[in-house]
């Protein structure tokens, strides 16, 4: 499942979600928060920022329903579409 997803930077990762609407609120430490108000509910989101790549199943994490619900095969087209930007 989680083999198919490419290795990706935060940096990579905070424009993606910056594309799909996901403000950037706050930089720690440790990461960056992001949040988008959609179905009537406030989601945030943790990007961690120590890595060069961001770890598969962190990605998943953040990909599931409890952060951002854009799922594995969402992820993809939107970085598909990404990658062909530049």
């Amino acid at each position: 499942m989680a083999a198919d997803l490419p290795a990706i930077s935060p940096k990579v990762l905070i424009k993606i979600l910056e594309n799909e609407g996901w403000q950037k609120k706050r930089r720690a430490n440790h990461g960056l928060a992001m949040a988008k108000f959609f179905e009537g509910k406030n989601y945030i989101t943790i990007i961690p920022t120590k890595d060069k790549s961001i770890p598969k199943g962190t990605l998943m994490a953040i990909l599931g329903p409890k952060q951002t619900k854009i799922g594995r095969d969402r992820f993809l087209e939107l970085y598909k579409t990404y990658k062909g930007k530049g």
